[in-house]
């Protein structure tokens, strides 16, 4: 009887799965379209005739004989060797994320347990630093590396990526070891334990879906970054949104526009494949207020 009356009315449930599915639709339409027409010509896909050739595929079925076509693809990845800046990107990334993630986890911890006063300035100075657009950090660097011929490799573009996110990274783990009670410390160094070791086999397995989250947020920054790869890395060293880009062609270059789709396409899925695999530690360490003890 209790659960009856507790139980929302039936036109607010089902208001609220209406809208629910109404959003998913519209969030994932972009995608699934993108995914759609990169089996299409560029005709059909991008048709100012008549809009309903990038459902039916009428150009593509005339030029290869099906509605579906993997040229786009296979111009990416065979003839534009699209592979090669998704091997760089994920260079990138891991390097990005395990030496944001050490410094970040060691700095957080540090301060977070620290009494001096100098603290709450190191964060200020760090969220001022993150304040700042990206671009205008990028361009310290360029007369450096230029003069030491380091200009266009993949290390120096670690090293400003590593540089731009570290004070995020710092903020988000200072932020999570603060919810852990010192209380734990006190009672592993109690136990026999160093002040590392307390840190190693107690604090860290507490707050590791604060680690995951914070890793895949630092993930994503160099993962979608364009303006800091675009400007530091060479040609042959691009990463893959740079990559993509540079199918679109210039001015002064043709493009393609159908090897853009099909690399936006490779570029993306690896995102929800990860997002879907570690979506109980991203909601659990996002929403990580208190420890229990």
């Amino acid at each position: 009887m209790a659960s009856k009356t507790l139980r929302a009315p039936f036109s607010l449930r089902l208001l609220t799965s209406g809208f629910i599915v109404f959003w998913l639709i519209l969030a994932a339409f972009p995608f699934v379209w993108t995914l759609w027409g990169s089996f299409k010509v560029e005709l059909d896909f991008f048709s100012i005739a008549d809009w309903t050739n990038a459902l039916t595929g009428y150009n593509t079925e005339r030029t290869y004989g099906s509605p579906f076509t993997g040229v786009g693809y296979h111009g990416a990845w065979v003839q534009e060797e699209f592979w090669r800046a998704v091997i760089n990107t994920g260079i990138v990334c891991l390097f990005v994320v395990c030496t944001s993630l050490t410094i970040g986890t060691l700095g957080g911890y540090a301060l977070s347990r620290s009494a001096f006063r100098y603290t709450f300035w190191l964060l200020i100075i760090a969220l001022i630093f993150r304040a700042m657009p990206p671009i205008t950090l990028v361009s310290g660097y360029l007369l450096p590396f230029f003069e030491w011929n380091v200009w266009g490799i993949l290390p120096t573009t670690i090293i400003v990526l590593v540089a731009i996110n570290q004070p995020f990274t710092l903020w988000m783990l200072h932020s999570f070891f603060q919810n852990i009670p010192k209380e734990l410390d006190e009672s592993a160094k109690v136990d026999g334990c160093t002040q590392f070791q307390a840190f190693r086999w107690v604090i860290v397995p507490v707050m590791w879906p604060g680690v995951i989250t914070t890793g895949l947020f630092s993930f994503l920054l160099a993962y979608n970054d364009f303006a800091v790869t675009s400007m530091l890395l060479s040609e042959s060293n691009r990463t893959m949104v740079p990559e993509i880009a540079a199918f679109l062609g210039t001015t002064y270059t043709e493009g393609n526009v159908m090897f853009a789709v099909a690399a936006v396409v490779s570029a993306t899925a690896p995102l929800f494949i990860l997002v879907m695999f570690f979506q109980r530690q991203i909601v659990s360490g996002l929403t990580a207020g208190a420890v229990k003890g």
